[in-house]
């Protein structure tokens, strides 16, 4: 998923969010190992937790004074550093709040975007130490969303877009092909009892290796190359958007065209151009309503969330 959408989904989501990271601190500082054994601990919570992903400690200073622990229990360097200036650290030093999570930011550690949760702890043999666990922001978002399953399948799903795309554009090559065989016998057999007709045959073929073109681009930009958040009404929008208007510029120029063989005296071209025509005009006024009603729907749909958002805080 794209940071951007990781974020938003985090906003809107953090009222839910917030309790189920609390549950996870709360349950590695009282599980039993935590004192002996924090990588064990701390394994066994990311079976529970699979978007946990870094575990560590720190005094009443700020300064780290354990490892880095994994979510496979392997230790990592981190020890001896400062962690003062961290706002988590700093919201929760000498307040009453007993969990504090951060905004997302790019872990040092991981590369990933993350989020961390920090708990003081209640144990009587610590006196002013920190528990901190840095969450994997993408895969929280997935969890939360139920979206862990089809993720593990994005690869196949990206595969089989790819031969699709790459069958397109094949077409696109054999059709450019003849296209160019076409022109060049017209071009050189030019004066010779030309058809007056054959170039519109070209056109024809041009239209439709672009209208092709177009779809494989599409469906290359959609479901390849760009994140597509499938629960937004904003990204279904935009591809069938995409979609039609493709088809809608392709049934245009068709529709040019018969009406240009029409005018040259083969009126029996009259009636499919004035339906061609018709089928555009139906088709951009139904996109067109399409396009307002679900923007308008989406709007609908955010505000609701936002006001919910309102009155849990």
């Amino acid at each position: 998923m794209s940071y951007l959408s990781v974020i938003e989904r985090y906003r809107e989501h953090y009222i839910e969010i917030y309790p189920l990271l609390e549950s996870l601190i709360h349950a590695l500082v009282e599980h039993e190992n935590w004192q002996r054994q924090p990588n064990t601990a701390f394994v066994a919570l990311c079976r529970c937790y699979s978007f946990a992903e870094l575990a560590y400690v720190l005094n009443k200073e700020g300064l780290q004074v354990s490892a880095n622990i994994t979510s496979k229990g392997e230790y990592l360097k981190g020890e001896g550093v400062s962690r003062a200036n961290r706002p988590y650290f700093t919201a929760l030093e000498g307040s009453d709040i007993s969990v504090v999570i951060t905004e997302p930011y790019i872990s040092l550690a991981t590369g990933n975007l993350c989020v961390s949760v920090m708990m003081k702890s209640s144990l009587s043999d610590i006196e002013s130490q920190y528990v901190v666990v840095d969450i994997n922001l993408c895969k929280l978002i997935e969890y939360v969303m139920g979206d862990r399953s089809r993720g593990r399948f994005s690869g196949v799903f990206k595969a089989g877009y790819s031969v699709i795309v790459v069958s397109l554009f094949t077409l696109v090559i054999v059709l450019v092909y003849n296209v160019c065989i076409d022109i060049s016998q017209l071009l050189f057999n030019l004066g010779v009892n030309n058809d007056p007709l054959k170039p519109f045959g070209i056109i024809i073929f041009i239209t439709l290796a672009l209208s092709i073109f177009d779809l494989g681009k599409t469906i290359l930009e959609e479901e390849i190359l760009m994140h597509k958040d499938i629960f937004r009404h904003s990204s279904t929008r935009r591809t069938i958007t995409r979609f039609i208007s493709t088809i809608l510029i392709a049934i245009s120029i068709e529709a040019l065209l018969t009406m240009f063989k029409a005018s040259l005296g083969q009126s029996e071209y009259s009636t499919p151009a004035l339906l061609m025509m018709i089928s555009v005009i139906g088709l951009l006024i139904g996109l067109g309503v399409y396009v307002f009603l679900g923007a308008k729907a989406e709007l609908m749909l955010v505000e609701a969330q936002h006001q919910r958002n309102q009155k849990a805080t």
